[in-house]
């Protein structure tokens, strides 16, 4: 069973947000929730706020434990991006890309032999 969450058009671009996803991927959610809370940046908070819908949807709507999930899959899509004009000099315009994102998170449930083992150590 797997548990999804996604946050559209975000105003970030995805080139900022995908390292910050590659840190949390295949980690415990826990692991991933700690190394999200201390990494610096806009960035590790907008990807902390979805690993935490993903984690509430898992609980409340599929009944979950929350010990037993690990991020499956992260990561960071580019979304639309607005175009606006800046005044240059001499008549000129200078063009701004405000880019976007789409970050999706799919939290699983490990095996339940690899969580016996896991306890016991």
């Amino acid at each position: 069973m797997e548990a999804k969450a996604i946050a559209k058009y975000v105003r970030m671009s995805s080139s900022k947000l995908k390292p910050v996803t590659d840190l949390v991927r295949g980690k415990d959610l826990n692991e991933a929730l700690t190394i999200l809370k201390f990494m610096p940046g806009k960035g590790a908070e907008l990807v902390e706020k979805v690993v935490q819908s993903a984690a509430a949807n898992a609980e409340n709507n599929h009944g979950m434990n929350p010990d037993n999930l690990f991020v499956a899959e992260v990561y960071a899509n580019q979304g639309p991006t607005m175009k606006r004009w800046r005044a240059g000099a001499q008549g000129r315009a200078g063009m701004i890309l405000k880019r976007t994102s789409h970050i999706s998170v799919v939290l699983r449930e490990k095996a339940t032999a690899q969580v016996a083992v896991d306890k016991e150590v």
